[in-house]
Parts: C-alpha cells; structure tokens; sequence
C-alpha cells in the first residue's frame, strides 16, 4: 500500500520536472539575439560619430562590426524566428505568445534600421554653395577657411561648413572644383 502511494505521489512531482515551461529557453535566445543586434547597430554609430576623437583599435572593431553587420543580423533574425517558431509549438497561452512575436519583431526592426546609412542622412549634399562678399561676411575673423583662387575668382569655404556635408562642389572660373575637409 505504501509504494503504490508513494507511485502515485510521485508521478505529478516527475511530470512537472520534465515539462517545464518553454518561456526561459525563449528569453534566453530571445535577449542574445536582441543584444548582439543592438550591439551591431549601436557601436558603430557611437564611435563613427562625427567630431569625436576615434582611437584606432575601437574604430577597427566598429568598421569590422559595419563590414560583417549584414550577415550579424541575418542571423539574429533567422535564430529568433526559429526560436519563435519552438516556442510556439509548446506554448499555448495567447498573450505569452503575443509577447514574444513582439520581441521577435523588434529583433526584426533592429536588423531592417541597421540597413539604413545613417551618415548618408546626417551628411546631406550642401547643395549649389553661395558666396557673398568678404565685408558683408558674417564668419568671425579667425574663421578656418579653405581659399581656393583660380583666374580672376577666389572663394573661402568655411571648415564648419564643409567638417558637416565634407564635399562642396562647386565651379571657380570655369573649372570644376571639389572642396572637401
């Protein structure tokens, strides 16, 4: 009688240590893959940001996180799809479900907003430069230019200027001209 209650006893307590819930593997994946991909879009743009200083070994490990970034985040996308896909199958309570397709999601926009150059936006084209002459000027006298005279025209282009769109093009008595800083 006793090891037959003790059979019966034992059985729920065995059942509930083999079938754990599936929501911690999932996190665990879910937060790896989330991690790395906001590791992979946040560091290059914090050290290639303009007007900082970039030491040359942290500027090395950003442009090689730029450079393999793509396949980074393929792979973070594919790992929490598959990782959604496992969960689902054990999972059944619709709001634990909700949640995680959530997450899986935001993995998803961070590996779509890594597609986009942020320095192609911050560093638009200047455009058509225009000039004015120099007493009607409103740089300050120790200004930083770039003076370029070619024939009868001359022309300064402002380094605050140019340090912010890095190329101005522009034509100087008839020939094509690129300034850039």
């Amino acid at each position: 009688m006793k090891s037959i209650i003790a059979t019966v006893a034992a059985q729920p307590l065995r059942s509930a240590v083999t079938h754990r819930r599936p929501g911690r593997m999932f996190l665990i994946c879910f937060f790896l893959c989330f991690l790395v991909a906001a590791a992979a879009l946040v560091y290059p743009v914090y050290v290639i940001r303009p007007f900082r200083h970039q030491a040359p070994r942290e500027l090395m490990i950003a442009l090689a996180i730029w450079r393999y970034r793509p396949f980074v985040m393929i792979l973070c996308a594919l790992t929490s799809f598959a990782a959604i896909a496992w969960y689902w199958a054990r999972e059944t309570r619709w709001q634990r479900r909700a949640w995680s397709a959530a997450g899986v999601l935001a993995v998803s926009a961070i590996a779509l907003l890594s597609r986009v150059n942020i320095y192609e936006i911050m560093f638009h084209p200047a455009g058509k430069p225009s000039f004015s002459a120099i007493d009607q000027s409103k740089l300050d006298g120790d200004e930083k230019v770039i003076a370029v005279s070619i024939g009868t025209e001359a022309r300064a282009y402002p380094i605050r200027i140019i340090s912010y769109h890095h190329v101005i093009n522009d034509i100087v008595d008839g020939v094509p001209l690129v300034a850039t800083y």
